[in-house]
């Protein structure tokens, strides 16, 4: 019997919005398995911009697309993703966002409410048209599942008839990932 694999539902729901050329827009960067992805997708005539406040892992986001053979069609910046807009100077096809902490680092390192609420905002504001944002939660620690809930409370209060949203969670694991994406009408 299968079970649900929710890196490939991230997978199915980007594929379903972003094509060859488009832009895309790594939030969280972590050790670059986003950005891989999203760079392949977009092709060499495609844009991806990746964020994250770590060096380690825009080094490590780097080596990791040069070893997967990317295209040159990506831009990593050491800084928050809430400040997306001062780097991205388009429209935005998919965005994606990991919360929690880089794998491997520090724990106590983790994105925080604040800039995450802030990111959201600005990743809405960037969408180009039938693009989509997906939102990975990691509610395993005490910041992550806060987070998870301010963020559950900000996209129920967009308005439906500019966008969709929906949440997917394992309902008998609560402290399992979930994540939600946003698409535009």
């Amino acid at each position: 019997m299968a079970q649900v694999d929710l890196l490939d539902m991230h997978k199915y729901f980007i594929t379903q919005h972003l094509r060859e050329g488009d832009v895309a827009v790594d939030y969280t960067m972590g050790n670059g398995h986003d950005t891989e992805f999203l760079s392949k997708t977009v092709g060499e005539s495609g844009k991806v911009y990746a964020f994250d406040i770590q060096l380690a892992a825009l080094n490590s986001t780097a080596k990791n697309l040069a070893a997967a053979g990317c295209p040159d069609n990506y831009t990593l910046f050491c800084a928050s993703h809430h400040r997306v807009k001062e780097f991205v100077p388009e429209k935005v096809k998919a965005g994606m966002f990991n919360l929690g902490y880089l794998p491997g680092s520090d724990k106590k390192i983790t994105t925080m409410r604040d800039t995450t609420l802030a990111a959201i905002d600005a990743a809405i504001e960037l969408m180009d048209k039938d693009a989509i944002i997906l939102i990975a939660v990691y509610p395993g620690h005490a910041e992550g599942d806060i987070e998870g809930q301010l963020v559950g409370e900000k996209l129920s209060k967009l308005d439906r008839k500019q966008y969709t949203v929906a949440c997917f969670k394992m309902v008998n694991s609560p402290t399992s990932p979930f994540f939600y994406i946003i698409e535009g009408r």
